[in-house]
């Protein structure tokens, strides 16, 4: 089954944002759409399925469900955006997938929310700084489809890093794909550590803030912040930690090392 969408309500806009939320490094992407789920009024408007999806279903109340991602959409002072967020996208383990299955997939998203009148893309992100993540309040970094969008989030405080990389997944694609499309677009990439498998709160509330400053979302940030604060508590005790581990050890040799 290629990718395909369950459109639960037929809809047409006109200049409609998407925003882009799945499951990646620290979290992140996934994090920050959930919580924008939480804090505006939305309502679903279509279902993605696809085969790239993990090979399972899933249960809830002792009935079957396949796994998949949802579409949905709300409308802020006259400005309508559509969110797409769930738990999976197509695996980047390429003994279980293929590079075919992420294009497709993406192909078929775009496709569709052009159709529906979506004509700028914004993918949320985590991006791997290791463990510097730990020492540091984790900034955000845009990569975008021209200077002009760049420069939008760069005023609403977004850094731009200029040396070459790559940006993989559906966070990637679909911003490089809906650029075939006509459509403009950036990712957002909070900085965090992948060791971070239950998620970066901290780098997912700075991407909400410069979305909310963006396009001046009323948003309460109450609960995204004492999450944030308690990974940056964790964060400081890890580092404390592991400072006085490499003075005991030099202690113990006479030679530090490098971790």
């Amino acid at each position: 089954m290629p990718t395909r969408l369950l459109v639960t309500k037929k809809v047409q806009f006109k200049e409609a944002t998407l925003i882009v939320g799945l499951p990646g490094i620290g979290l992140v992407g996934k994090i920050a759409v959930d919580y924008l789920l939480k804090q505006l009024k939305t309502e679903k408007i279509a279902e993605v399925l696809s085969d790239s999806f993990p090979p399972s279903i899933h249960t809830k109340n002792s009935k079957i469900f396949l796994i998949k991602d949802d579409v949905f959409h709300f409308n802020f002072k006259g400005k309508d955006f559509l969110i797409l967020a769930g738990p999976v996208q197509p695996t980047l383990d390429f003994k279980v997938g293929s590079a075919h299955e992420h294009y497709e997939f993406a192909e078929t998203l775009v496709g569709f929310f052009k159709s529906v009148g979506v004509t700028e893309i914004i993918t949320l992100a985590g991006l791997n700084v290791g463990d510097r993540r730990l020492n540091k309040k984790p900034d955000v970094i845009v990569a975008g489809t021209d200077d002009e969008i760049i420069n939008t989030w760069k005023k609403c405080g977004a850094k731009e890093d200029k040396k070459e990389g790559l940006i993989s997944g559906a966070a990637g694609l679909i911003v490089g794909i809906g650029r075939l499309h006509g459509i403009k677009g950036a990712c957002l990439m909070g900085e965090t550590n992948p060791q971070l498998v239950y998620g970066d709160q901290g780098s997912a509330k700075q991407v909400i803030e410069l979305i909310s400053k963006r396009f001046n979302l009323k948003l309460k940030m109450k609960s995204i912040e004492k999450d944030a604060k308690s990974i940056e508590k964790a964060f400081k005790e890890l580092t404390t930690n592991l400072q006085q581990a490499e003075v005991e050890e030099k202690n113990e040799s006479g030679l530090s090392y490098v971790r």
